[in-house]
């Protein structure tokens, strides 16, 4: 298939030139709840300390007076059980960032799917992973998933429930061949202009206006475990913003050490 192409080596090894050439720039670490904000803190630290790039971790405000007082850290308006809300602070943050990464922690409620919906549809340039992708997906997804800065970082169930939410008329189970879901992929990236990442039978696929990278699992470093731990979103993130120009190649140099 002219649209499907494998490798089991970084075909975009130049692109890691790019890293470090930009200091200015600063990535939206947003995840968390008045209850647990460990991943967010952790991934932000990994970040920093990995990449040397400047990073803010975005909380909601519940947790104000419960932290001490950091400079990296903003906070946003907050609902009654802790998580965010659904204002246009949040959204504007979105939209203002060179990127975001939405690691999840959230509560589930139906204020912050909103929120998270609102924020995908900003326009801003976002990578979403973990439990964010279940939120995107449990509020009308359709308009959000027409941001061509969006980058969905999906496990195959949740990759299901999206394309469920969005009423696609082709079927993703996870019992396809690989090929059944790269012709999937194919086809609703043609769709949509956002970027997808899942992990299928031993693969992690890419997809991306129409073409598919497909990269062994076993050739990346990580495991079906360690794939999201929120490390490999952060490196996702860091690729992007190194290198905006082409959303596919970057990710996909992302996913080799």
């Amino acid at each position: 298939m002219d649209y499907m192409h494998k490798y089991n080596e970084n075909p975009f090894q130049d692109l890691y030139w790019n890293l470090g050439e930009q200091t200015k720039e600063t990535i939206n670490l947003i995840g968390g709840n008045s209850q647990n904000f460990r991943m967010s803190v952790k991934i932000a630290e990994y970040m920093t300390s990995k990449y040397h790039v400047n990073v803010k971790v975005v909380l909601p405000d519940a947790l104000k007076g419960k932290l001490p007082p950091f400079d990296n850290i903003i906070y946003m308006p907050s609902t009654d059980s802790g998580s965010f809300d659904n204002s246009d602070q949040f959204k504007e943050l979105i939209s203002a960032a060179d990127y975001n990464l939405l690691i999840g922690e959230f509560s589930k409620n139906s204020i912050t799917e909103k929120a998270i919906a609102s924020a995908c549809d900003s326009k801003g340039k976002i990578v979403i992973t973990r439990d964010t992708v279940d939120l995107l997906a449990g509020f009308k997804p359709e308009k959000s998933l027409m941001n061509e800065n969006l980058i969905v970082f999906s496990s195959m169930p949740q990759l299901q429930k999206l394309l469920r939410a969005v009423y696609y008329p082709k079927v993703l189970l996870l019992t396809q061949s690989l090929m059944q879901v790269s012709e999937i992929l194919h086809k609703f990236t043609l769709s949509f202009p956002v970027a997808v990442i899942t992990l299928h039978d031993g693969q992690i696929l890419v997809s991306k206006n129409g073409l598919t990278h497909i990269i062994p699992l076993s050739k990346t470093g990580y495991s079906p475990l360690t794939i999201w731990n929120g490390e490999l979103a952060a490196k996702i993130t860091v690729m992007n913003l190194f290198n905006p120009d082409n959303v596919l190649n970057a990710t996909t140099a992302a996913l080799f050490s």
